[in-house]
């Protein structure tokens, strides 16, 4: 798969996400339906940070296994504006180190392969629509818990 389809899997991916966060407002940031669990603003910045873990782990210094540290940072995040504006971000840096990798790098091994098993650097973005879609998911259960009907998200 060319760089380019990659580069739209990223944006399709984000535009979907987007669409699930629409029926969300200020308020709903705190939402968290049990103990324990993430907030909707922490769900969201939780997109963010995995996208970036994702693109450090296989174009970068490699992967932080430091899974509570980046549960504690998502948790961190109190208003879906900043999550937001987080995840647009981490979007962005996703689509800019895609953009400016070589077809050679794209296919190159990851480094370390503590994480996917060496598998090609471009395996990331699959990774990372499933994980962003999974969250989308579970963001439509916490809509629905809201009294919300959340939007199809392909529309």
């Amino acid at each position: 798969m060319p760089a380019p389809d990659l580069i739209y899997e990223l944006e399709s991916t984000r535009n979907f996400f987007n669409t699930t966060l629409s029926v969300f407002e200020a308020p709903d940031a705190a939402f968290v339906p049990h103990a324990g669990m993430f907030s909707v603003a922490g769900q969201v910045a939780h997109v963010g940070d995995t996208i970036d873990w994702f693109i450090v782990g296989a174009f970068g210094p490699g992967w932080d296994m430091d899974f509570d540290a980046g549960v504690a940072r998502a948790k961190a995040v109190t208003s879906l504006e900043d999550a937001r504006a987080m995840m647009l971000a981490s979007f962005d840096k996703a689509i800019a180190v895609v953009s400016a990798a070589t077809d050679d790098e794209l296919n190159a091994p990851i480094p370390n392969d503590t994480i996917m098993n060496g598998a090609p650097r471009r395996s990331v973005i699959n990774a990372i629509v499933d994980h962003t879609a999974h969250h989308r998911g579970a963001l439509s259960v916490y809509a629905r818990l809201l009294g919300k009907v959340p939007m199809m998200p392909y529309a």
